[in-house]
């Protein structure tokens, strides 16, 4: 998560509004329209990743010989600020690698404009939820290019020897609770530290009881209507029958070393690809299995979308040829090349997973159920008010309802100011 202040980032990008610098160029010497792109580390190899990019550049130039693309390599270290700091001088790039959040940010301060028209040909190839997170007011801010997702594991060994089914449900996991809790053992984790995002904790929860963070027209919160309070009290009451580790409240979301990988929780209801591998590496191959997101009112997963933005900077370019690039870093061959490479899921539901196996189809089968978060230009900082409280019913300090009360009127203020 960005440590960089929102009000800085929103006076910085907001300069875009009176710069008088001047924008790149919009063409070469030879005529060209050029179109630059900063891309962040989707592909942790540095050596893979220019090589992909370089090609990336070279057969999009191919079926587009009049645009000359430039695929920039940068580093996730201050990408808030770099990025701020290049829409408020005017100069930059056209297109950028942004999250759901940043979207909403840049885009209420005129930073970016919008893509409706790169994705007019496939829009319904694209898993409506990756688009709902780069949309407001109507308009799409961003294409979606890749995403992750996250599923439940289980250390199908506990169950078992318990004589249990695999959860699937709240009801199954609360049943399951007090008979593992008799073996020493607790049926989930939780990470409850505030520094651990609530994408990848709480908020699951929420949307699985039919709730959400905001408000539909971004307002007001949300989140202590009654199905909040029925996703903080199911971990209250699971923390009440022994079905939480210990230290639920405080918590990380480490794999290595945590209960989890020590035989002494059941499962694990948000998990990745690379803390799947975790686990399978400390309990065994053939003790680890992946289904599908837990359900309580509806099945609901995290998962966060990269999104191609086309920033203001590009507003007296030629626009086409930008439009012309989202589409074809976005389009099925490019993702099917860029998930292999990155490990990665599509944003396209006519692009397959980058693998094969049960792994691969339980995490696939979630993108269905896959939710981006709720961007707003103080998301982050309703996190920050808003994980305390949900740590301290944890800890038995007050009831949920009380909890999520007091954490609305403090996010209630944030949204007040922002």
């Amino acid at each position: 998560m960005s440590s960089t202040p929102l009000r800085l980032m929103a006076m910085t990008a907001a300069a875009v509004l009176t710069a008088t610098a001047t924008a790149c160029s919009s063409s070469s010497g030879d005529g060209k329209s050029e179109v630059t792109v900063w891309m962040y580390p989707v592909i942790k190899d540095e050596v893979a990743s220019k090589k992909f990019w370089e090609q990336a550049e070279s057969g999009f130039e191919k079926s587009h010989p009049d645009v000359d693309l430039k695929i920039e390599l940068q580093t996730f270290d201050k990408r808030d600020a770099q990025i701020s700091a290049a829409l408020a001088a005017g100069s930059g790039p056209d297109i950028a690698l942004i999250t759901p959040d940043q979207a909403a940010t840049y885009r209420s301060v005129e930073g970016l404009l919008p893509v409706d028209e790169a994705v007019d040909a496939d829009r319904k190839s694209f898993y409506p939820e990756t688009l709902k997170a780069a949309t407001f007011d109507d308009k799409l801010f961003g294409v979606p290019l890749f995403q992750n997702v996250n599923a439940t594991a289980y250390n199908t060994k506990i169950f078992a020897d318990a004589g249990l089914g695999l959860p699937a449900t709240w009801d199954d996991v609360l049943a399951a609770a007090p008979v593992l809790a008799k073996k020493g053992i607790a049926v989930m984790d939780y990470a409850g530290s505030p520094e651990q995002t609530l994408n990848l904790s709480y908020y699951p929860l929420l949307w699985q009881a039919g709730g959400t963070v905001f408000t539909k027209d971004g307002k007001d919160v949300a989140f202590d209507s009654p199905a909040g309070v029925s996703a903080l009290q199911f971990l209250v009451d699971l923390k009440k029958a022994g079905g939480l580790p210990a230290d639920a409240a405080t918590a990380g979301p480490a794999v290595e070393g945590a209960p989890i990988a020590e035989g002494k929780v059941a499962m694990r209801a948000v998990t990745s690809l690379p803390e799947l591998n975790q686990m399978r590496a400390a309990l065994g191959e053939d003790d680890v299995r992946l289904g599908l997101p837990l359900r309580s009112t509806v099945r609901a997963t995290y998962g966060n979308p990269g999104l191609l933005a086309l920033t203001s900077i590009n507003k007296d370019h030629n626009r086409q040829a930008a439009y012309d690039v989202l589409a074809y870093l976005t389009s099925p061959p490019m993702q099917t090349s860029l998930n292999k490479a990155a490990g990665n899921f599509p944003t396209r539901t006519d692009v397959k997973a980058p693998g094969s196996g049960p792994d691969f189809k339980a995490l696939n089968d979630s993108l269905q159920y896959a939710n981006p978060g709720e961007p707003s230009p103080v998301a982050r900082q309703v996190m920050a008010a808003l994980a305390p409280y949900i740590q301290a019913a944890l800890g038995g300090d007050m009831s949920a309802e009380d909890a999520l009360k007091k954490a609305a009127n403090e996010a209630r203020d944030l949204l007040s100011r922002a």
